[in-house]
C-alpha cells in the first residue's frame, strides 16, 4: 500500500512519561514506507527539551525536536508543528501511545477518497505492568473497548468496529489534510489538554468548524489502525473518572457555545441513551449472575453511572459560565509555509 506524503506530530509536556514518549517516536520512525517528517513539539519544558534534543534526536535520523512558542498546552503545541509543515497529511500521535507497524498506511489509505479530510485510528488501552482492566473502566469479558474508555483517551463501546464516516477523531490516533488548517485554521487553544489538567474536545470542535465550511467532507474512522495507548496507574481512580468526566462536560459546554448545542452533542445523544444503559444493565446482570463477583458487577454499574452524572454536571457548569469566543485563538496557515525547509 502507498499513503500521501506525510508529517508526525507527537507532542509531550512531562518527563515522568519519557520511556513512553521514547516508545512513541521509535514506533512513529519504524513505519514503513518511512514519514517524510516527524516532529516531536515539548510544551514549556526545557528540561524535556533539552533531553529529547539530546537524546532522541541522534536516535531518530530526521526528527525535529521544537519547543511549543505558542499558548500552553496540547493545542498550542500542535499549532506550533502545523506551522512548520507542508506535507499534505499530517497525522498526530500521543506521547504515551505505540503505533503498530501498518498504523500510518492504513491511517491514511481513506485520503484515495478526495472528499476525506481527517482520518482516526483506534486505540486499545495498554495497563501498566500487565495489570487488569480497573472496576472503574467497565467492559464486556473479552472485549478489547469499554463504555468509559474515551476517559483515558482510548477507543470504546458505541464506536464503529469497521471503517465509517464519524463526526469526529479522537487525538490520541488522527490525521488530517493539511488543507483544513489553511481553510479553517487550527486547533482552538481555549480548548485542549494543559499539562494534566484533562480538558479536551478540540478535535471536535475543529472536524465541526471543518465539515461545516465543506459540507461534502467526510471525516472517517478507520479501526485497523491501531495503537496501544499506555493507560497510567493515577488514571485508574475514582478520583481521575470523576474529574475527567466532568471536564470533558465543562468542554463539551464550550464546544456548544462555538458550533451550537446539536452538533456538539449529535453523537453524545445516541451514546448516552443507548450505550450506556447498555453498560449498567450489564453490569447489574452480572452482579445477579455471579455472586462472585458481584462487587465488581456493581461498581461498573457505579461508574458508568457516576461518569455520566459528572459529565452531566460539567456541562451544566460549563453553560454557566462565559462562553469561548471562536477564532479568538485558531491560527490561520499559509498553503505551504516553508518553515520546514
Amino acid at each position: 500500500m502507498t499513503r500521501p506524503p506525510t508529517a508526525v506530530v507527537i507532542c509531550a509536556y512531562t518527563l515522568d512519561r519519557w520511556d513512553d514518549l521514547h516508545e512513541a517516536v521509535l514506533s512513529a520512525a519504524a513505519q514503513q514506507p518511512v514519514p517524510d517528517e516527524i516532529v516531536l513539539v515539548i510544551d514549556h519544558n526545557d528540561a524535556l527539551l533539552e533531553r529529547a534534543g539530546r537524546e532522541l534526536g541522534p536516535e531518530v535520523p530526521g526528527l525535529r525536536v521544537v519547543a511549543n512558542v505558542r499558548r500552553q498546552g496540547l493545542s498550542g503545541a500542535r499549532n506550533t508543528a502545523l506551522e512548520l509543515l507542508d506535507a499534505e497529511v499530517v497525522a498526530f500521535l500521543d506521547d504515551d501511545a505505540c503505533a503498530d507497524p501498518e498504523w500510518l498506511v492504513r491511517l491514511t489509505a481513506p485520503y484515495v477518497d478526495p472528499a476525506v479530510i481527517a482520518v482516526g485510528g483506534s486505540a486499545t488501552p495498554r495497563w501498566s505492568d500487565g495489570a487488569a482492566r480497573p472496576v472503574t473502566l467497565p467492559a464486556t469479558d473479552g472485549q478489547a473497548w469499554g463504555e468509559l474508555d474515551w476517559v483515558v483517551g482510548c477507543s470504546y463501546q458505541g464506536q464503529p468496529t469497521s471503517t465509517r464516516t464519524v463526526r469526529n477523531v479522537m487525538g490520541c490516533n488522527m490525521s488530517f489534510r493539511r488543507e483544513v488548517f489553511v481553510s479553517v485554521g487550527g486547533f482552538s487553544e481555549d480548548l485542549g489538554r494543559v499539562g494534566r489538567t484533562p480538558l479536551g474536545c478540540e478535535e471536535t470542535e475543529l472536524c465541526i468548524r471543518a465539515t461545516t465550511a465543506r459540507p461534502d467532507a467526510r471525516v472517517v474512522f478507520e479501526p485497523t489502525a491501531r495503537v496501544r495507548h499506555h493507560v497510567s496507574d493515577d488514571r485508574l481512580t475514582w478520583s481521575y473518572l470523576l474529574h475527567r468526566c466532568y471536564a470533558e462536560g465543562v468542554s463539551k459546554a464550550a464546544v456548544s457555545a462555538m458550533v451550537g448545542q446539536d452538533k456538539a452533542l449529535a453523537t453524545e445523544r445516541g451514546y448516552v441513551t443507548t450505550v450506556l444503559p447498555r453498560g449498567v444493565l450489564r453490569c447489574l446482570g452480572g452482579a445477579v449472575r455471579d455472586g462472585g463477583a458481584r462487587l465488581r458487577a456493581l461498581a461498573g454499574a457505579a461508574a458508568i453511572v457516576g461518569g455520566l452524572s459528572a459529565t452531566v454536571l460539567g456541562y451544566a457548569r460549563g453553560k454557566a459560565a462565559a462562553p469561548v469566543v471562536l477564532g479568538r485563538s485558531v491560527p490561520r496557515l499559509e498553503q505551504a509555509s516553508g518553515a520546514a525547509r
